[in-house]
């Protein structure tokens, strides 16, 4: 039978005491205060109560195999270390320390001594959350989206830590968990109402590499209880609720698309069965169960550790006025790897960071896609997998790219266009509002010919105009200017303007976009000062060079 102490016996820590006493493993109850101590050993009189923690680890007193400690956060370092250094295993709540320099010590301890460190995030012990983790996993609820959580209350308010670490832990490590990945970014802002610089509501966001993004509402200063967690998936939304009786709720809700348009179709919710176990007994057994088994805790000092830097990342956004923290892996070699968490740097706007790609929520990525930093994708657009979308392009709303599109650096694409398979774009194209692409030259419904598409290069620079139509198997030669409306339906040289239907050759344009006059030979752009050249090919084709390195 595994023996612990409970260190603190509080607010919190008193919970822990009834537990494992039901458990029959609580052998000590330490505590600081006299009056708790007395009130205990009425309570529960067949168990020592003990004022020195120091006596507890090396005294004469109850011999234990374990500590549990339920003390102030900024106490939670001290003890623990001191626990592992008696080779003593640990369950602290939360959160492990208040660096995660400090959490990854106790980490690299508790390994060199082969001992159990277990962090008290209890929600991983829920039979909800462990129920919405199977569906999650399962695909039930399709692929995750976005989540959000609200921890609200008005009651016991601290002054030795904020919201942000009294609250948000719980929520993060859940996320953490649900998603299997960590974040990118992190950026927190909040408000201090009662205490100056102890901010008692913070709303945290966090964007994942999968493109699913987090928002974690803790505070204090709320009307009545909430704890909540949304999950929205593609073919069901599930929530979470531990304050109400019904603990997790299915909707299966689904976002129809008609004439372009996403409409919301609702259905009623299911009510998903889970177990009735009280979570922190739950959480104190599997406690016990990895003392005596040698078995990793689910929660773990390495789990502690990564809320640690999501949490550290987000009071260093607070304190910079809500800017965005960059969560950044440093490599690191086979055998360090294994003995210790990855190592999270965390970088701020003191340093320069690369641009950061944005999609709308409304639109939608599919896996397999490659797109550079600095693009900015918006409203109801989707690009379909295989295709590559460079550095700083700006993709309007209602867009569709591919499948295995290529579209080069800075091109910007408006409103209502549509790049099918076998369009290439290179750096720095215009597309206009609802211009088109065709890929196969002679369509019909009912004849599949995405085997015959003809394919579409527009080269470097180009302007193609509003409601203009490229008509497949052609290129668009380098900066040329393909007025409104216009149908193209041959190659077009480089530099030419293109008007009309059929489109036919108007003159010339300057790499800036404005008209070159050309005498026999050469020509000058009286705006930007660029110098030309006209030749012709050996078929009597005209076309003109550009003498200024563009």
């Amino acid at each position: 039978m595994v023996k612990v102490a409970v260190v603190g016996s509080g607010y919190w820590g008193k919970n822990l005491v009834r537990n494992f006493h039901a458990l029959d493993s609580l052998r000590a109850i330490c505590d600081n205060d006299p009056q708790v101590l007395t009130r205990f050993q009425d309570m529960y009189q067949d168990i020592p109560a003990v004022h020195d923690f120091d006596n507890l680890l090396d005294g004469p007193g109850p011999q234990v195999d374990g500590i549990v400690i339920s003390t102030p956060a900024e106490t939670h370092y001290g003890l623990a270390k001191k626990g592992l250094l008696a080779r003593k295993h640990v369950f602290v709540e939360k959160p492990l320390s208040l660096t995660v320099e400090e959490a990854q010590e106790l980490v690299e301890l508790a390994q060199h001594n082969q001992l159990i460190l277990m962090v008290g995030h209890i929600l991983q012990y829920h039979p909800a959350v462990i129920k919405l983790k199977e569906l999650v996993d399962s695909g039930e609820l399709g692929k995750i989206q976005y989540l959000y959580s609200n921890r609200l209350n008005i009651g016991k308010i601290r002054v030795e830590e904020n919201i942000l670490w009294s609250f948000a832990p719980h929520d993060i490590s859940v996320i953490l968990m649900l998603l299997g990945e960590r974040p990118e970014t992190v950026y927190a802002t909040g408000g201090s109402y009662l205490q100056q610089r102890i901010p008692d509501t913070t709303l945290t966001a966090l964007d994942f590499p999968s493109g699913v993004k987090a928002h974690i509402f803790v505070s204090w200063l709320h009307p009545y209880k909430e704890q909540k967690l949304v999950v929205v998936g593609d073919k069901k939304m599930a929530v979470f609720d531990d304050v109400s009786q019904e603990k997790l709720l299915l909707y299966p809700h689904k976002i129809q698309w008609l004439q372009r348009v996403p409409v919301a179709a609702k259905a009623e919710a299911e009510v998903v069965a889970v177990d009735q176990e009280e979570p922190l007994r739950a959480e104190c057994q599997h406690f016990l169960e990895c003392v005596a088994q040698g078995r990793t805790p689910k929660t773990d000092g390495r789990e502690g550790v990564r809320v640690l830097q999501v949490l550290q990342a987000s009071q260093e956004s607070l304190d910079q006025g809500g800017c965005k923290i960059e969560l950044v892996q440093t490599p690191k070699s086979r055998t360090e790897s294994r003995q210790m968490p990855e190592i999270i740097e965390l970088e701020t706007s003191k340093k320069p960071k690369p641009a950061q790609v944005f999609i709308h929520e409304s639109s939608y990525v599919d896996e397999g896609v490659e797109i550079g930093a600095g693009t900015r994708i918006w409203h109801f657009s989707h690009v379909l997998t295989g295709s590559r979308i460079g550095q700083n392009c700006n993709i309007g709303q209602n867009v569709v790219i591919g499948p295995d599109v290529t579209i080069g650096n800075g091109c910007k694409i408006q409103d209502n266009v549509s790049l099918y398979k076998g369009v290439t774009l290179e750096d720095e194209v215009f597309c206009g509002p609802a211009m088109v692409f065709t890929n196969v030259y002679n369509p019909r419904a009912h004849i599949r010919r995405m085997d015959e598409l003809r394919r579409t290069l527009v080269k470097k620079g180009v302007t193609l105009g509003a409601n203009c139509t490229i008509v497949c198997g052609h290129t668009i030669g380098r900066y040329a200017f393909v007025g409104a409306g216009a149908v193209v339906t041959k190659d077009v040289p480089d530099y030419a303007l293109m008007a009309g239907n059929p489109a036919r050759q108007k003159g010339w344009v300057c790499s800036c976009g404005n008209k070159i006059i050309l005498n026999r030979k050469e020509g000058v752009c009286q705006v930007c000062g660029c110098k030309y050249e006209k030749l012709e090919t050996e078929r009597g084709r005209r076309h003109v060079r550009c003498l200024s390195g563009k």
